[in-house]
């Protein structure tokens, strides 16, 4: 037995245990731990049936993921957990899987190989391996079928979404729900089952389904994830896997799924997708905050503004379980706010999302005010008023007078100097740049920006936050822009050059929507409102370089009043549902502009129009990890995927770039600057990285740059 598989007896029935905290993951030595028990368990005549459960919090939540990294360097590959499974299945006395906490991937294949499973109502099981994009890859696609059903799992190896125990149960994943202690139940239903034969879960055909039936689940299928999952090719793969159980024998299918899951494995995408899992979890950790710094209790806060982003906040606040004051600086404004946030939460409950009750006691945590008394109670005040520096610092000024001391000052700044804003308090050290991303109530990303001042404490206790209001909150340095922005950028200066040098408004976004962005970045800009955008240039006109060339139509949109969705027409039309059409008036326009501009038109292709956005976005991060206003390249990556709609596939513009080869970039953007000039000058490190043949991945863990 090794150490972190324990074997123990009960009046007759064996109890395996497998305790390697803190997720009881499936790393080298469990499954040689359990086996090695099923042998000595099989030699036992005492033995009149199994329980396998895990020790700790949980039961197993998967595989090993540092287990993949080894495969696809060719470090190790051995026959992985089949054996194992097959003789758990073999056993001739009947073992009961007993699950608590998760059983995710091959936790849950580990399972099914269990003649029964019972399980805590809190359980959840799931295969969520098409989220690395991956299919299960020891039988997960050939037995669930067998125990759910053919459809119920296509649903769950495609979406890789949890199910609870009582939909395990309902569907026959689950055999029983254990109330009170688990392994007191587990022990009561193995004696119950220790005479009966055991069910071998790849035997068991029942819920296979008839061919006219299956073929309209599997064409269905296809539908939706071309549609919800757009190039993605994981959920594609795990269909044909599950369509290989109800078509062939158990170990055909079996060799149909390893041969899908190697395929998988050693992809581009999978290899983008791992990376962005181990990258979720690197945001959280900053060199120079030690885990044990102290963090300010969070019992209530208050949001200034409660326009877009504000009302958004105040939901995100409300939803988590604190308390907050919502201020306006007159009466309409705020009902207007308010008013937005009812039909929010009210949209919420017709798509069933959740309760009305839930609803009503979120809305109950909102209270609305016109002034600033209560704020001397709260612990955390987040503005979130218009873009503007000298609003700003009016409204800092106040906050420091009002609030108590050690009271969080956060501003929800999308691009203003975070110092500048923290010198109209006499608190420097307690503001803080929390910068949401619209809407603020549904999108992921919070990115934290650090001023000079800001202490660990502050930056710990926004980074915890993060956490408990559902966020990924990314750390970054104080410039203009931050990270986000200050990259989004160039990469929309490059779309609009495209379009004034006679590439099609629909063709630029058409090309980076193909390559996998969740929109184009002309549609991205309607959506957000031209406007932003024009009143931050216009802000800050005075700091532009004289000569540089600049793009002119979006200006040149917004002062006909074209600010995009909300106007109904920006780049696109919009009708009364936002549907977008082409609107040949701003056809007209352009060649208008452009021909009084001199700018000489050509044919651009699909290639050049991918290029010369994403390397301008690299081009610019490579700056800013440089000059470390960002801990890490994979920072960069998680803002963009979180907050940009970058192809999560893709592994972020950083990683992507890597994947190029920074050779090849360093060629292409020098090959820009010979034909569009200095703005296109390759960042000194990207052009250090590619002589040297290295990565982005590398600088983080050569030079540790600290933001």
């Amino acid at each position: 037995m090794t150490d972190l598989v324990q074997l123990t007896r009960d009046n007759g029935i064996a109890v395996i245990t497998i305790n390697n905290p803190p997720v009881n993951a499936l790393s080298p030595g469990v499954p040689e731990g359990i086996s090695e028990a099923l042998d000595q368990i099989a030699l036992d005549d005492s033995v009149k049936a199994v329980v396998l459960i895990g020790g700790g919090r949980t039961f197993v939540a998967g595989a090993d993921i540092k287990e993949f990294g080894k495969m696809t360097s060719g470090r190790t590959r051995g026959a992985g957990l089949l054996p194992l499974l097959l003789k758990m299945e073999d056993s001739t006395k009947p073992l009961i899987v007993a699950i608590h906490g998760t059983a995710f991937g091959g936790g849950l294949e580990l399972a099914m190989a269990g003649h029964y499973r019972v399980a805590v109502s809190s359980a959840q099981v799931g295969q969520p391996e098409v989220k690395l994009g991956i299919i299960p890859g020891a039988a997960g696609t050939q037995r669930l079928p067998r125990l759910a059903g053919v459809a119920k799992a296509v649903e769950m190896c495609t979406t890789g979404n949890p199910i609870k125990a009582e939909e395990a149960l309902k569907f026959g994943i689950v055999d029983r729900i254990i109330d009170g202690d688990l392994l007191t139940g587990a022990l009561a239903f193995a004696r119950e089952v220790a005479a009966k034969p055991a069910p071998k879960t790849r035997e068991r055909n029942e819920k296979l389904g008839n061919a006219a039936d299956n073929a309209q689940i599997f064409s269905s299928a296809r539908e939706t994830v071309a549609k919800k999952q757009r190039g993605l090719l994981a959920p594609a793969a795990a269909i044909e896997a599950v369509e290989a159980a109800t078509k062939l024998p158990f170990e055909e299918g079996c060799k149909t799924e390893q041969k899908l899951f190697i395929e998988c494995l050693f992809s581009e995408q999978s290899k983008s997708l791992i990376h962005v899992f181990f990258s979720e979890r690197e945001v959280n950790k900053i060199p120079d905050i030690p885990k044990e710094t102290a963090v300010i209790p969070m019992k209530s806060a208050a949001v200034v503004g409660a326009g877009t982003m504000g009302g958004g906040i105040a939901m995100v606040l409300a939803n988590a379980g604190i308390p907050v004051l919502l201020k306006e600086a007159d009466p309409t404004a705020l009902d207007r706010g308010l008013a937005t946030i009812q039909l929010n939460y009210a949209n919420s409950v017709k798509r069933g999302r959740f309760s009305q009750q839930v609803a009503e006691d979120r809305l109950k945590r909102i209270t609305p005010t016109l002034t600033y008394d209560d704020f001397s109670k709260v612990d955390l005040v987040i503005e979130a008023v218009f873009e503007g520096m000298a609003l700003k610092k009016e409204v800092f000024k106040e906050l420091d007078r009002v609030c108590k001391p050690g009271t969080i000052l956060a501003s929800n700044t999308s691009t203003l100097s975070i110092d500048e804003i923290a010198s109209s308090t006499s608190r420097p050290e307690f503001v803080i740049g929390t910068h949401f991303f619209s809407p603020a109530n549904v999108m992921r990303l919070l990115e934290i920006v650090r001023g000079k001042a800001t202490s660990k404490e502050v930056i710990a206790t926004c980074m915890q936050l993060s956490k408990t209001i559902g966020k990924i909150g990314v750390l970054v340095g104080n410039c203009r822009g931050f990270v986000g922005n200050r990259m989004f950028g160039p990469y929309r200066r490059e779309a609009q050059f495209l379009v004034e040098e006679g590439a099609g408004i629909e063709a630029v976004d058409k090309a980076l929507s193909d390559f996998g962005m969740a929109m184009g970045p002309l549609a991205t800009g309607d959506l957000a409102g031209l406007d932003v955008g024009w009143r931050i240039r216009k802000e800050y006109r005075h700091l532009e370089v004289p000569g540089i060339r600049q793009p002119f139509t979006e200006d040149s949109l917004c002062e006909l009043g074209r600010y995009g969705q909300k106007t109904g027409a920006g780049w696109y039309k919009y009708d009364d549902q936002r549907r977008a059409t082409l609107d040949p008036l701003v056809d007209e326009l352009i060649r208008k502009w452009v021909a009084e501009a001199g700018v000489p038109q050509r044919q651009i292709s699909a290639q050049e129009i991918t290029d010369r956005c994403l390397y301008a976005l690299v081009n610019e991060g490579a700056r800013i990890l440089e000059e470390g206003y960002a801990l890490r390249a994979s920072d960069i990556d998680i803002i963009y995927l979180n907050g940009y709609g970058f192809p999560a596939y893709r592994g972020g513009p950083m990683w992507y770039a890597d994947t190029v080869g920074l050779k090849q970039v360093y060629e292409r953007v020098s090959e820009f600057q010979r034909h569009h000039g200095e703005i296109w000058r390759p960042a000194p490190l990207l052009k250090r990285l590619a002589d040297e043949g290295k990565t982005f991945a590398d600088f983080g863990k050569e030079e540790g740059a600290a933001a």
